[in-house]
């Protein structure tokens, strides 16, 4: 088994829609070829962190029965997918009305919105219930800046073409994946969450053998396979994207969605359950 538990099928009524509209915005997106630039990369970010709370207000119980199921896991990022793909269409179309000066800028502050919006109903919804706590998901945040600044300039350093290719895209995905292993860690030494990811739930299991784990707990191990592991991804993608940049960025925003999607959503769950 290497799939997380709680992988939810939902009904075919939901299920065949969701996959017959996904599949039509990525043909538009194909067809249209929009542009992928670092700029490009960090506007979706937004939309990664969106994606996440949609999945925490799923775990609240906030949507109705009916479609639910549209955002449990892995539905919600199919959902996630298609707004966000929408939202990138109107943007590529608007800017070639003149309407708006980037298309990256429209795409950022509409995910920005979103993901607030959202992110702001589980908050409201943990105040009332009495479970709203921000203490660990701060630190979390801190302790993964500090932990991708000096990852980034350890990179910067030793294999500054590396750096220097990826850009902030690089640094989106270093950061992702900190957070993710980070939070983690926290939950998992700290707070008492147990790992739903086999994999993952592998390395805490060794890193909870070695004798260190009487002192500094487990999730140690965890953030550094997930940081060192993201920055050899991003060596293996330097030819990649001198060569074909808009392909390579794109699957790099990917790569930085598989961390910073699962690490917003432990986070916001932290500080809302």
């Amino acid at each position: 088994m290497v799939l997380p538990e709680g992988f939810v099928v939902p009904p075919w009524y939901l299920l065949v829609p969701v996959v017959v509209i996904l599949g039509s915005v990525i043909a538009l997106l194909w067809a249209i070829e929009p542009p992928v630039t670092d700029f490009t990369v960090l506007a979706f970010a937004p939309w990664m962190m969106f994606g996440s709370s949609l999945h925490v207000l799923y775990k609240l119980d906030a949507f109705p029965e009916s479609i639910a199921p549209l955002f449990s896991a892995p539905m919600v990022y199919a959902v996630t997918a298609i707004v966000a793909g929408i939202v990138w269409v109107i943007a590529v179309f608007l800017h070639v009305g003149g309407l708006q000066p980037t298309v990256h800028r429209f795409v950022g502050i509409t995910g920005t919105a979103f993901f607030s919006v959202f992110s702001m109903f589980a908050i409201f919804r943990s105040v009332e219930m009495g479970t709203f706590e921000p203490f660990w998901p701060v630190i979390s945040v801190v302790v993964a800046g500090i932990v991708t600044a000096i990852a980034w300039v350890a990179l910067s350093l030793w294999f500054t073409d590396v750096a220097t290719t990826t850009s902030a895209t690089g640094a989106l995905v270093v950061f992702g994946h900190a957070l993710d292993g980070v939070t983690t860690a926290i939950g998992y030494d700290i707070i008492g969450v147990g790992e739903d990811v086999p994999l993952s739930l592998l390395i805490l299991q060794t890193s909870e053998s070695l004798p260190s784990a009487e002192y500094i707990g487990a999730g140690w191990l965890f953030v550094l396979v997930k940081v060192v592991l993201a920055m050899v991804i991003l060596g293996l993608f330097r030819e990649y994207v001198d060569e074909r940049p808009q392909q390579a960025r794109t699957i790099l925003a990917l790569v930085a969605a598989v961390g910073l999607g699962p690490a917003v959503h432990n986070t916001l769950l932290f500080a809302v359950a």
